[in-house]
């Protein structure tokens, strides 16, 4: 049974820094891309980063490049998204997904999903 569990998020100020950490299990996790995305209060879940297996192939959102930062752990099954200069706009619930498809991935067609972990940025 593949799992993902994300942790990390919290309340910061504006400018502020935080590290989501997503713990996956389940899965043979160096073979599969993973991502993180995002759903703020009355608006659809969207893309924010992302790592191919190959992980130095990483994407980002337009909105986050040069602040936000995603890394993975294989030997610890963990993905990481190190997130700095954060705005309001930040605040959302973010969720991390596993696919083997990195397309799927950016789809947000992943059948793997955490549960999410609420970041909020106050002013």
């Amino acid at each position: 049974q593949v799992q993902l569990v994300e942790s990390g998020g919290g309340l910061v100020q504006a400018g502020g820094s935080l590290r989501l950490s997503c713990a996956a299990s389940g899965l043979t996790f160096s073979a599969y891309g993973v991502g993180w995305f995002r759903q703020a209060p009355g608006k659809e879940r969207e893309f924010v980063a992302s790592s191919a297996w190959i992980a130095t192939n990483t994407y980002y959102a337009d909105s986050v490049k040069g602040r936000f930062t995603i890394t993975r752990d294989n030997a610890k099954n963990t993905v990481y998204l190190e997130m700095n200069s954060l705005k309001v706009e930040d605040t959302a619930v973010y969720y991390c997904a596993a696919d083997r498809s990195n397309q799927r991935l950016l789809n947000q067609q992943s059948n793997y999903w955490g549960q999410g972990t609420q970041v909020t940025v106050s002013s």
